[in-house]
């Protein structure tokens, strides 16, 4: 035997494979729906479209080029035209499970993109190895819109791992209960009575409003949220508005919130602002029968006795006055501590004769 004939020999060899066997080859040709790899044996290797991506209709001139390098699955010897059938996906989905088996085992947090949702849950791909999560898994809340996460990455861990019956199962609930669990540890670790934080509101109900402070949630009562009056609470707040609280009681893992910061407390200057004596404007509040409330400023209310509406007899404040309108008066009484202001209209006027 020549030289030069052992050498063709040895340059013709051919690798030996198996279906199942893992190959690598270089890329000698590119279609639209079929990629053609040299693997060194006495055929060339094809890779369809679908066994090489999910991508419905994708053109694989545009995500492969010759000379590229590309390891997959033999997955038949020969496909009836004599060219072995390879499948990336294949290979991908076996590393993705054993990869997913692994995080199981060791409760390793995972991320991934949501591809698919359904009524009972989300889709998420590991290494083209599918992942189902429960929608009473995707939040430790209850979810009434799942089309929210569509196309969202997710972090889980793997509570369910079944491959032969096609059952994984994923959990983000477990992760956020977690999350959750830390961050109100730290929070409370850190919160003080009469600190001022910043917080989001997350739900405004008739009596107040719940705020997210980063770990736990605080309650801002109806009566708290301004030292002026509130009718409805829904009429100030909403749901994501960014506000700045002051932490006025804990109780446990309760916290009571205020918006009635001291430095604008209305009635710190009240004893000069609203001295005996003073004449005042204000608006008509609200009334009863025995006298009508007068908003002298935010947060201040005066008392104007039905007796000291006019110098003339009055049944009820609703005779003569409405709500809104300016009133000028008189201050007759004050105190303070108690918040309580008396007004007279009639002591005004009498002041305007003897002038």
């Amino acid at each position: 035997m020549s030289d030069e004939f052992g050498q063709l020999l040895s340059e013709q060899k051919e690798v030996a494979i198996s279906q199942g066997a893992v190959v690598s080859g270089q890329v000698i040709a590119v279609k639209e729906d079929e990629i053609v790899l040299n693997i060194g044996y006495k055929a060339d290797a094809v890779i369809s479209r679908n066994e090489f991506t999910n991508i419905p209709n994708a053109n694989l001139c545009d995500l492969v080029k010759v000379g590229d390098e590309i390891e997959a699955k033999v997955v038949k010897m020969n496909d009836g035209e004599g060219q072995v059938q390879l499948s990336v996906r294949k290979l991908q989905a076996e590393r993705g499970s054993k990869v997913l088996e692994e995080a199981f085992e060791n409760k390793t947090v995972l991320k991934a993109v949501v591809t698919e949702i359904s009524t009972g849950g989300l889709s998420v791909v590991v290494d083209q190895t599918r992942v189902f999560i429960p929608a009473s898994l995707v939040s430790d809340v209850y979810e009434k819109n799942l089309e929210k996460y569509k196309g969202q990455e997710v972090e889980f861990i793997v509570t369910e791992f079944n491959p032969k019956k096609h059952r994984i199962i994923g959990n983000c609930k477990e992760l956020i209960i977690e999350k959750k669990k830390k961050m109100q540890e730290e929070l409370f670790a850190k919160l003080e009575v009469g600190q001022t934080v910043e917080g989001t509101v997350k739900n405004v109900t008739d009596f107040g409003a719940f705020v997210d402070l980063g770990g736990a949630d605080g309650l801002l009562h109806i009566s708290e949220m301004s030292w002026g009056r509130i009718e409805n609470p829904k009429k100030v707040f909403k749901s994501g508005d960014k506000v700045k609280v002051l932490v006025k009681a804990i109780d446990g893992n309760r916290i009571a919130l205020s918006m009635k910061f001291p430095e604008e407390n209305p009635w710190k200057d009240a004893e000069e602002k609203f001295a005996v004596g003073t004449v005042v404007t204000g608006k008509v509040a609200r009334m009863t029968d025995f006298g009508a409330f007068v908003e002298l400023e935010s947060g201040v209310d005066a008392l104007l006795h039905v007796s000291q509406i006019s110098r003339e007899r009055v049944e009820k404040p609703q005779d003569v006055l409405s709500i809104g309108q300016e009133i000028t008066a008189k201050v007759v009484d004050l105190n303070v501590d108690a918040k309580k202001i008396s007004l007279s209209m009639k002591a005004l006027a009498n002041d305007e004769d003897q002038e």
